[in-house]
């Protein structure tokens, strides 16, 4: 069997496996952050538990980066960059930034963190970089690239900027919450979420391949359900909060 066969087989099992996630997190709320909860393992510090998760995908796409088989031409550097920016913000910046010092993430979700993004690299990684056979040069023209790389910088501005609103809503070491106000937050609960899922939309479109898009759907299958139960806990747990949100989609859903 061929490492391009068994790559199709990875892309149609992470398609399945994505509508499994987005239905089951519906019902099982995943045990990290505010609905971190006994029965799912040891816990550690959850900076830790984001740089164990999120480190492999910046560490392990450079290596099929340097040793992957077409040219590295400009359209080929750009979307690494475009990869490297997220994550090695993700794993090496945004873990130390986080406020609530007393936050804790169960090892079960570290290790399925790291397993997926293990996973997804090497699906994404190993295309691009091999198994694609390159993009041509001219492709940085292309609508499909431009519109692409659009979706992901308004995806990661959104998402940035949320998360700046949320770590501001507290003082270093506090465990209150409040409600977030201003911006998308007037009208959603979790605009955080909606950036990051533009941003690997993004991602799919200007690759323009089924790699990215399963990443893009596994995005939003994952992060869909989560922006519902934060929705529904903010009005469990504020008597004030603002009925007119909704949960991930401006009056939408």
């Amino acid at each position: 069997m061929t490492e391009s066969t068994v790559h199709s087989y990875l892309i149609l099992t992470g398609f399945g496996l994505a509508i499994v996630t987005f239905i089951s997190l519906f019902f099982v709320r995943a045990p990290y952050g505010r609905y971190t909860r006994s029965g799912w393992g040891p816990v550690l510090p959850s900076a830790i538990g984001w740089l164990l998760m999120e480190a492999p995908s910046a560490i392990l796409f450079a290596v099929y980066f340097l040793f992957g088989s077409v040219d590295k031409n400009l359209p080929l550097i750009l979307l690494f960059c475009m990869w490297e920016i997220h994550y090695l913000h993700r794993a090496f910046i945004y873990p130390f930034t986080i406020r609530n010092g007393n936050r804790k993430m169960t090892l079960s979700v570290i290790l399925m963190g790291m397993a997926f993004n293990i996973g997804n690299t090497y699906i994404n990684g190993r295309y691009l970089f091999s198994l694609s056979g390159g993009y041509p040069a001219n492709w940085v023209l292309e609508p499909r690239f431009l519109i692409g790389v659009g979706f992901y910088t308004v995806g990661f501005i959104i998402n940035r900027w949320a998360d700046t609103v949320l770590r501001g809503l507290r003082k270093r070491g506090e465990n209150t919450y409040a409600i977030p106000r201003g911006g998308l937050f007037n009208l959603i609960s979790c605009p955080n979420y909606l950036g990051e899922i533009i941003e690997w939309l993004g991602w799919a479109i200007a690759t323009w391949s089924l790699a990215g898009l399963v990443f893009a759907v596994w995005t939003f299958a994952n992060l869909a359900p989560r922006a519902y139960s934060h929705h529904q806990w903010y009005h469990q747990y504020f008597t004030d909060y603002p009925s007119n949100r909704k949960a991930l989609l401006p009056g939408i859903w």
